[in-house]
């Protein structure tokens, strides 16, 4: 398998694409104006505490005050304990007024302003650094129990050979790495450490004391690992710096960063600017023929698979299954392209077979191994649903690059031309009662007086006889379909 990561850098944005085997897989945009506050260490304050949602407001300089549960705020258990015990009352660990030391753990969304938490964290190469705790762990998505060990036993003896305080998590990237290169992240997490520690006294409230790297540095430290053949970004400055960051914190790097200067823009050439398109569309089609329906709400995200013109060549049965199997890849690639997170309802096609069903799950939980998010997955339902979670940390690629409709308000659909004119009937009927004037002037757009002038011709006719007053028609051509305006002339 090939797999690159496409960087592409403007003055007001930057764009990352990793393509697996010529297909992308996971996009990235930070803009200017917009860019992510994940990572991002605050000096805030509590503007209000809520003990009926166990939960309080902290005020980091943001747009939108941050939020924060009582549960982000207890000590984290050690690796594979689950927390014992309930949660203290909100009220015994806040106050407000107080000044509290957060960090962002997801991106303000919609309306939602930033969940925050007070364990703190500090992101190297290898290794992430916990300064409030004393836990040593490795990451859940290395699976193999003598790597784990190895990776463990490293970190363990190296913090007791320095005196180091604090604790740390060896990453998914350091499957593999030497202990001497693991090792070397720990004295400059540390003194990052140490100079947030002393330039935190002279900030004033709210304040940011410390800001994560910028997205194409980011792409490097966590996405860039075996088996990535070459990471090409077509801006030379960019190149420069990412240059010097590896052959800093990971030389192996060094050589599988690529210039790119071609005439034809980068992630147009790969296809990314089409995949992107098509990410924005709710219908997905399939190789069979076969097509998924995705649709995003506030409250989850519901994915519906459907055969569509693929009849198969044996039986329903067989043709429903190997549908599903091709669904299946294809959702955990959506999931990851769309970056969409939340409850996720997967309406997968009635299977009556359970060894058939069960291979559909295990086929969607291999896909979405890969994924760098966090997923949770039931089994069948009653219904023939599938119910799965997946860790949302930043806005989706929809809710990124598009807005609400200004004509449908987001409803994704506007009333019809029928509709209107009725309303514009009632209207009138209303203003006839109230004011006593000679006639109406209706503006409205084209679609609707077309419509009023022609099938509805004999009712207009009908009220311009029962009000005793004369009704025109204009057309406004800034008006959208559900506009009108009814003058008093």
């Amino acid at each position: 398998m090939s797999e690159e990561i496409l960087i592409n850098v403007s003055p007001v944005e930057t764009r990352v694409a990793l393509v697996e085997n010529g297909v992308v897989q996971e996009f990235y945009i930070e803009r200017s104006h917009g860019e992510t506050y994940v990572g991002n260490i605050y000096k805030g304050k509590v503007v209000r505490v809520l003990p009926g949602m166990q939960a309080a407001f902290v005020d980091i300089g943001l747009e939108r005050t941050g939020f924060i549960h009582a549960a982000d705020m207890m000590p984290e258990p050690p690796e594979g304990e689950v927390r014992r015990g309930e949660v203290p009352d909100i009220r015994t660990l806040v106050r407000e007024g107080q000044t509290l030391l957060v960090q962002v753990a997801k991106d303000p969304i919609s309306t939602k302003g930033a969940r925050l938490t007070t364990h703190l964290t500090l992101s190297s190469r290898y290794l992430v650094y916990m300064p409030n705790s004393s836990h040593i762990g490795v990451s859940t998505r290395i699976e193999d129990e003598p790597e784990r060990e190895r990776l463990r036993q490293a970190v363990e003896a190296a913090v007791a050979g320095q005196g180091i305080s604090g604790g740390f998590i060896v990453r998914t990237v350091a499957e593999g790495a030497d202990a001497e290169a693991i090792n070397a992240d720990i004295p400059f997490l540390c003194q990052l450490w140490q100079d947030l520690s002393t330039k935190l006294p002279s900030l004033g409230v709210p304040a940011e004391l410390h800001r994560d790297m910028p997205l194409y540095l980011r792409a490097l430290r966590d996405m860039a690992r075996a088996p990535i053949d070459r990471v090409r970004v077509d801006s030379r400055l960019t190149w420069q710096q990412m240059q010097e960051f590896a052959a800093k914190y990971a030389p192996q790097l060094v050589e599988l960063i690529e210039l790119y200067s071609g005439d034809r823009p980068l992630l147009e050439l790969y296809g990314v600017e089409e995949e992107i398109r098509r990410a924005l569309e709710p219908r997905v089609p399939l190789k069979s023929n076969g097509y998924l329906i995705i649709e995003q709400t506030e409250a989850m995200t519901t994915v519906d698979v459907n055969t569509g013109a693929f009849v198969g060549h044996r039986n329903l049965e067989e043709t429903i299954f190997k549908t599903n199997l091709e669904a299946a890849t294809a959702i955990a690639r959506q999931l990851r392209l769309r970056n969409l997170g939340g409850i996720i309802i997967l309406d997968f096609i009635d299977m009556k077979d359970a060894e058939h069903q069960r291979q559909v799950l295990r086929t969607l939980e291999k896909a979405l191994e890969k994924d760098h998010a966090k997923t949770r997955i039931t089994g069948v339902s009653e219904l023939g649903l599938v119910e799965m979670a997946r860790k949302r940390t930043r806005e989706s690629l929809g809710q990124l690059l598009c807005e609400p409709c200004p004509v449908c308000q987001g409803r994704g659909q506007v009333k019809s031309a029928e509709t209107v004119c009725y309303e514009i009937f009632r209207e009138i009927l209303r203003m006839a009662r109230t004011y006593d004037n000679e006639k109406f002037l209706v503006l409205a757009s084209q679609l609707v007086v077309d419509r009023l002038l022609d099938e509805q011709a004999s009712y207009v006719a009908d009220l311009e006889a029962f009000i005793n007053r004369t009704i025109e028609f204009r057309v406004e051509a800034l008006f959208h379909q559900e506009q009108y305006d009814i003058v008093l002339v």
